[in-house]
């Protein structure tokens, strides 16, 4: 493709899309330029700042044809932070948006002609994140910051208040850092490997209300600890768990390998529908609670169990699916690669008196298999797989083995769409897709697919 335009080129471009991190996309005879803070539908007045062989970047001189779901990001910090891509799209349009996006990526990439159903957002689309990760860092003056990255860098921008997590987690960056800094809690520096305080990870049950705060620090030792702590309670009233986690690798990693309590309990306790979890430091639990049981809601009204049915849960995690379809199945099996998770799920399996459930630690394209070869087969199987899609193997095991429905539950439409591409060629038929919001005014989307064995 010949490149139709220059660097520093001004040209009036007409916007046709988003990308996933949330530029706008124009085309110059048929020449991609991604161009940021616009939206579909826009028109504008732009310069151009780079031109690669097939695409280029460009900044907006004058918006000349605004969209109508354009509209003022109540957030102070929206220009600088990464952590929003949509706020200047009104909720509306943001769930219109995702719709197509998901449909538009089933067409293209999957082949997938099944319906793509209006995303099931957010009533209340604010203050929904449930778990909070905070990296901490010293500015130019010597000040302890706190907040999040800026897009694509390790540069923080110091906040006072995110609009989508809680009033706790912004107690820790409007206040915290500010009394960490009198303390003399020297933050972690990334590039001379020097100071303590890596990150405070702040999870909150929304049912329950309990707190568990989290100190992400480079050394076991940590002088400060009992001040640190009489100060986490002062600030934070409903907090009934600090936890110190050790990391001392150079490593963008959050979490190091040892985690100790310093005060209070061990995890704190959380409610998705009647299903009662308990939230270690380092459990996955999905972050924003009303979306999951939205979402669970969803895979169960498409697992169709009648209550004799044997169940397996591919990627479970700490059972948190396997126990929502265990309400209604006659027997749960589920499987995954972490053997803290497989604990955590047997623990809340115990904790809700789930006697109908089995779980083992291993990957999940070895245990399945040998599971059907003990006579262990399933009518209906679960994935919910990272980003990046199901194991190859474990696809291949699915068709192999051919339970007759397949729930897949999905945070990437792109990798759902090529492994539903994959089940379909493999006797499977895709019935419908439901987009679940559960990050709303970022790009992120969630989807649940039903898949029934073809005669």
């Amino acid at each position: 493709m010949s490149v139709p335009i220059k660097k520093n080129d001004r040209t009036t471009v007409y916007i046709e899309d988003l990308t996933h991190d949330g530029n706008g996309v124009a085309k110059i005879d048929g020449y991609p330029l991604f161009i940021q803070g616009v939206l579909p539908g826009e028109t504008a007045e732009v310069h151009v700042l780079k031109t690669l062989k097939n695409y280029g970047f460009a900044k907006v001189i004058k918006l000349l044809d605004k969209s109508a779901d354009r509209v003022e990001a109540p957030c102070v910090y929206f220009a600088q932070c990464g952590g929003c891509q949509l706020q200047h799209l009104s909720y509306e349009g943001q769930l219109k948006w995702k719709q197509n996006m998901v449909a538009n990526v089933m067409k293209r990439l999957g082949k997938i002609d099944a319906p793509v159903h209006p995303v099931k957002g957010m009533e209340e689309p604010w203050n929904y994140r449930n778990k909070s990760q905070i990296p901490f860092a010293q500015n130019e003056a010597g000040q302890m910051v706190a907040g999040f990255y800026k897009t694509k860098s390790h540069s923080i921008v110091d906040m006072e208040r995110c609009l989508i997590q809680t009033g706790e987690a912004d107690t820790v960056m409007a206040d915290l850092k500010r009394e960490l800094d009198v303390l003399g809690v020297r933050p972690y520096d990334e590039k001379s490997h020097q100071g303590m305080l890596r990150h405070v990870v702040v999870r909150k049950g929304r049912a329950t209300g309990e707190v568990m705060v989290v100190l992400v620090t480079k050394a076991k030792k940590f002088p400060q600890a009992s001040a640190v702590i009489k100060k986490v309670r002062e600030l934070i009233p409903n907090v009934t768990s600090i936890v110190q986690n050790v990391n001392g690798e150079k490593t963008n990693v959050i979490f190091g390998n040892e985690t100790f309590t310093l005060w209070g309990k061990d995890t704190i306790e959380d409610t998705i529908g009647n299903v009662r979890f308990e939230i270690s430091a380092r459990s996955f639990y999905q972050v924003n609670p009303v979306q999951t049981e939205v979402l669970y809601k969803q895979a169960l009204d498409y697992a169709q169990l009648t209550g004799d049915e044997r169940v397996i849960d591919a990627y479970c995690g700490i059972g948190s699916i396997s126990l929502f379809l265990a309400q209604k199945a006659g027997h749960v099996m589920g499987v995954e690669i972490v053997e803290q998770a497989i604990e955590d799920a047997k623990r809340n399996a115990e904790l809700n008196g789930f006697t109908n459930t089995y779980f083992e630690a291993g990957p999940a394209e070895e245990v399945i298999p040998r599971w059907y070869k003990e006579g262990k087969e399933a009518d209906v199987l679960v994935v919910d797989p990272p980003r990046k899609g199901c194991d190859e193997a474990l696809l291949n095991t699915i068709i192999e083995q051919k339970p007759k429905r397949v729930v897949y539950v999905s945070c990437n439409p792109a990798t759902l769409a090529r492994d539903l591409r994959i089940l379909e060629d493999g006797g499977y038929k895709t019935q419908e897709v439901q987009p679940v919001d559960m990050f709303p005014h970022t790009t992120h989307c969630e989807a649940v697919a039903w898949l029934e064995l073809a005669d």
